[in-house]
């Protein structure tokens, strides 16, 4: 079985440069996402540079099968992963009693299902090639947010489930890395149902995704457990920290009222 770095979310934002980042440092690729004409465009961007072209598998990974296609579409094509990016996510923004039931429940199917699904399905393939699991979380993660009360849980998941698997899998010579990036410019704000540059992605916290991307490949490369993008998010995780949880909320809820324009 040929080994493959598998990108989940690699459509676009921050899932599309890491597979840039991917492949400028030879590791071959499979693609996944819901949207196929995306993931073509992308594979063929890669294989211009002269890079072999990534394996393209359109996916929607909150159906409960999704990761069982998956492992048999990869083993039908006679490659397993020595390294998995779980990139794809979304979030929502509104309060949590406000906001469809079915969509938000989605959001957890994605954002922690599925992710916890491909984090342990390839276990042993990871293992057997000392590779690595990259879970892309995000700052988020590090405090409550109402106005997002799902998104940010979710995220929390990630964190506290990447850390634990870190300690878990080391010992198995595979590597375990979440990283945390701050604002990026992306297509998750217009999903979020919030307006451009409604998230802070112009503002001192911001990086481009490209630089995100890098950052979280050098993460994972050296092992690091956690990995928060910037110099910017970094103190803000910092003094999030500091601050007790009564004086936190409003804050947060202030901030999320402001960035939906209300």
């Amino acid at each position: 079985m040929r080994p493959v770095t598998l990108i989940t979310g690699a459509s676009s934002g921050i899932g599309a440069e890491l597979a840039h980042v991917f492949a400028e440092h030879g590791h071959e690729l499979v693609l996944t996402a819901r949207r196929e004409a995306e993931l073509e465009a992308l594979a063929g961007a890669i294989a211009a540079s002269g890079r072999p072209r990534p394996l393209v598998l359109p996916l929607d990974l909150v159906q409960r099968n999704a990761v069982a296609q998956l492992a048999a579409a990869l083993a039908a094509n006679g490659v397993e992963p020595d390294n998995v990016v779980n990139n794809a996510g979304f979030g929502l923004a509104g309060k949590a009693a406000e906001l469809d039931r079915d969509d938000q429940v989605a959001m957890v199917d994605l954002n922690i299902r599925a992710l916890t699904e491909l984090s342990l399905a390839f276990a042993d393939s990871l293992a057997r090639h000392r590779g690595g699991l990259l879970n892309v979380a995000s700052i988020a993660g590090f405090l409550p947010g109402p106005g997002m009360a799902v998104y940010y849980a979710s995220k929390a998941y990630v964190l506290s489930f990447s850390e634990a698997l870190h300690e878990e899998l080391r010992g198995r010579g595979v590597r375990v890395t979440v990283l945390c990036p701050g604002p990026v410019a992306t297509g998750f704000q217009a999903r979020a149902g919030l307006p451009s540059g409604g998230l802070g992605e112009g503002g001192p916290l911001a990086l481009p995704a490209r630089r995100v991307a890098e950052i979280g490949y050098a993460g994972l490369v050296r092992g690091k457990r956690v990995v928060v993008a910037g110099l910017g998010s970094k103190l803000a995780v910092f003094f999030m920290g500091l601050m007790p949880h009564a004086l936190l909320l409003p804050i947060v809820a202030y901030s999320m009222r402001r960035a939906r324009g209300l």
